[in-house]
Formats: C-alpha cells, structure tokens, sequence
C-alpha cells in the first residue's frame, strides 16, 4: 500500500477495506527500511503520526471525516513552519533552531483538511540550488537511482514521494524548486499562479505548490492548499477536488524548446519533449514550434539577483555561524554582498525585461510545452548539472516566478535511469486549465515505469 495515491488512499477509508492506522504503519516501517539509503526526511515525528492516524480511522468509523485529505499522510518542506518541528532550511548554522510554534498557512490547510503532518522534508541550503545536497543533511539521492541527483530545492518531499514514503508533499518554488525535483523523481508538480497558494512570509517570487505521483492527487491537494488565509496577503484560488480531462482540440500551443542563454536540451530530452508534444497533436491540438523568446541572455543576471536574495538571508543568521553553509552557498552570498547597488538594479531589469519578454511570446499559446530542465540528470554530490554556475539550470522555469503564471512538470519518459518532465505552461490564472491539460496527457501517454519497489539495491 505505500504506493496507493491519496485518492486510493481515501476510497479505500471510505470503504473501510484500509484504514489510516494500517497505512501510516505501513510507511513508518517503509522510512525505517528506506529513508536511510536516500535521506529524504530530516525529521519523523512517528508518535504523533500514530496517533493523528487514530484519529483519523475514529473519524472515518463514525462516518465523519475531517476534510478531503483525512488520514492522508503528508510530507512537507524544510522551508515551511510546522508547529512542534524543526526548520533548518537546509543550513548547518541552524542546527540548534528552536521547533516552530505555528503552522504556516499551507500546513494549516493541510491539517484542516485531516492530512497526517508527521515529516519534513530534506532541501538545499536557503533552497538556492536546485539540488539534493545541504550542509545540515548531507546528500539526498535519487530513489530510480542512488547515483543521480533528486533535483531541489524541494529535495526530500520529491525524493520522498517517489520511494513511497508518503503518497504527498508540498514543497515551495522561487526558481523551479517544485517542478526541478519532481522532474528528476518521475512525479507531478504545480507550481501555481502568483497567490494561488496562501504562504507567509511573503515573497513576490516563490509559490507554494504540490508534489504528488499523479495529477489527479495534486488538484486534490489544490482544492485543499487554495484555501484563503485571514493573516496571508495572497488570495488563493478556488479549485475543484476532481477535474475532467481538457478537450484538447483546436488548442493553440507552443512548443518551446530555447530560451535565452539557456542550454538547449541535450539530445534525449529533446527527443522526449516532441514526442510529448505528438501527445498533444493526436488530442487534436495545433502545435507550433517558438522562437526562443528571451533573445538576450538574463542567467547571469538572474544569479545576481539570487545572490543579493542569498546574502540578506545570510546576514540574518549569527556571525560566528555564516561560514556554517555549503561552500557554493558562501560564494554566491560573497557576490551578493559585493555587489553595487548599481549593478544590483541592472540585474534585476534584465530580468524583469526577460519576463516581460516570455510572458508576451506566451501569451500567443493556449498553453506552452518546454523541457523541464535541459538535461536529464547529474550525480547526487553535484550541486548543480555545471558546479561552476549554480542556475544554468533553471532557465526554463524560473521566468515563471517572476511573471507569476502557473507552469506544472509530468513525466514524459526515461533517460537511461532518469526520468524526464514536461512542462506545461499557461496563462495567469488558468491553473484549472493546465490541471486538466496535464490530465488528459497523463491518460494519452500511459502508463510509464512503476515506482521502485527496492531502493538501491
């Protein structure tokens, strides 16, 4: 049962052929045999999984279920506030943080909701990497393959859900950090549009968002996660617990497969990425190949802009504790605080001209296709697929966070071991839209390999 989706999970409750107390012993027996060869969950609160699993199987006896997701276990990102646990995120310099004493909004949906909060999830230090490695946990590997990386900064709620340690996650995304992980970890993502997801603090960049195996669980979690917040700025968004596949028909879509400086796709994924795209031409859509829309090169820029983001968080922890971070970490903070504040508008202009730029061309489409991330995959221990510049491979998700349109990742494949994501792109708002796209593909395409039953063996 650790691989039943949460929409299984809860026809079974309803039922009764499974009850929340099975399941929840079943996966803690699962983390106990699999979390130490990936290193996924930082944190495993199995006491109170227990017993939140109790109440829930109390619940569903007597008929009355707490919410859409009752007994549904969860895993949740380092970066987010879970009452009674920890958040490092990430750094090594946090290692003595005190539990938080409150939920942050999408944690509070989540539990509203009769999910089971017992887990935090690995990510990157500050989550400024998208990959699986941190200074406070170590290396978090990739469950089709303990060699290759999981991708980040939503490392270990990706890397979790695909070993079967947990049905869901949520995970947040300022670069790509929901739709990178799920990528390498053969999963759905969403990242939705600006304000969609209540979340405090606020950030204009980042996006909260699910990880879940299949995109029929994901709106689940949206009709959940879209919930309005009284102390949060966003507003949410209404989604409905069960969407329709989209009639693909006479659908204008965009086929982008270059963007600025980016690196093109290698050879695999490029080949992957059209063959999704036929996907989407045999449902009836007009498919149409874009020119690269960004024509000037924004990835240098954007970095500088990362780095500024990285050096104030820096600044914030004790002195005697900043050298406490992975070192690629500590020279993207060193340009940070080098630089002008010049040279720091510069930047951000490039960037924001660059987003202006996609969401123009994009704006053409019913719905976008690009690669997720231009290569399939790279070792566990890398930072990134070229340790050197950290973000060249974010080039195809993160102008999405800066123009605030909702852009999800659906596997579309393998690469040798790796799996490879789709993304799907649309307009402001429109998430319902992409949901039901992604469905509709997710049914064409069929079934892809089954999740590892072993994990490093």
């Amino acid at each position: 049962m650790w691989d039943f989706s949460a929409t299984k999970l809860i026809e079974q409750y309803k039922s009764g052929v499974l009850s929340p107390v099975e399941v929840m012993t079943a996966l803690l027996t699962r983390i106990d045999e699999v979390n130490p060869k990936i290193n996924a969950l930082y944190e495993v609160d199995a006491a109170g999984a227990m017993a939140q699993a109790e109440a829930s199987e109390a619940r569903w006896k007597a008929g009355a279920p707490m919410g859409p997701l009752d007994g549904v276990p969860c895993v949740i990102k380092d970066s987010f506030a879970v009452k009674g646990m920890v958040m490092l995120r990430g750094l090594k310099a946090r290692r003595d943080v005190a539990p938080d004493t409150k939920d942050c909004p999408p944690v509070a949906r989540l539990r509203e909701a009769g999910a089971i909060i017992f887990a935090k999830g690995t990510m990157p230090d500050m989550g400024f990497l998208g990959a699986g490695v941190n200074s406070a946990n170590g290396v978090t590997r990739n469950p089709w393959d303990l060699s290759l990386n999981t991708g980040g900064s939503s490392a270990g709620p990706a890397a979790a859900v695909a070993a079967g340690l947990a049905p869901i996650s949520v995970g947040s995304d300022v670069g790509g950090s929901v739709r990178l992980p799920a990528t390498h970890c053969g999963l759905f993502a969403l990242k939705p549009t600006a304000g969609a997801i209540p979340h405090l603090p606020y950030s204009r960049d980042r996006a909260a968002g699910p990880i879940t195996r299949d995109v029929s669980d994901a709106i689940l979690m949206m009709s959940v996660l879209g919930l309005p917040d009284a102390e949060a700025y966003e507003p949410g968004m209404d989604i409905p617990a069960t969407l329709t596949p989209a009639d693909l028909k006479g659908k204008r879509i965009g086929l982008m497969l270059s963007i600025g400086d980016s690196d093109a796709p290698a050879p695999e994924v490029g080949a992957l990425i059209r063959k999704a795209a036929e996907v989407f031409k045999g449902l009836g859509a007009d498919v149409t190949e874009m020119d690269n829309p960004v024509p000037f090169p924004f990835l240098e820029a954007l970095t500088s802009y990362f780095a500024v983001k990285a050096a104030s968080e820096r600044a914030g922890l004790p002195e005697d504790r900043r050298g406490d971070m992975l070192p690629i970490l500590t020279r993207c903070c060193d340009k940070g605080d080098a630089m002008s504040a010049r040279d720091f508008a510069k930047a951000l202009s490039t960037v924001e001209k660059a987003a202006l730029a996609v969401n123009r061309a994009t704006d053409a489409y019913d719905l976008v296709l690009a690669p997720t991330m231009p290569v399939a995959n790279y070792p566990a221990e890398f930072t990134s697929a070229d340790p050197e510049f950290p973000h060249r491979g974010v080039g195809f998700t993160a102008l999405f966070n800066q123009t605030g349109q909702p852009a999800a990742t659906v596997a579309c494949g393998f690469a040798g071991t790796s799996p490879v994501g789709l993304q799907v792109i649309g307009a402001k708002g429109e998430d319902a839209a992409i949901l039901s796209a992604c469905l509709a593909y997710e049914a064409a395409r069929g079934p892809l390999k089954p999740f590892p039953q072993t994990v490093g063996e």
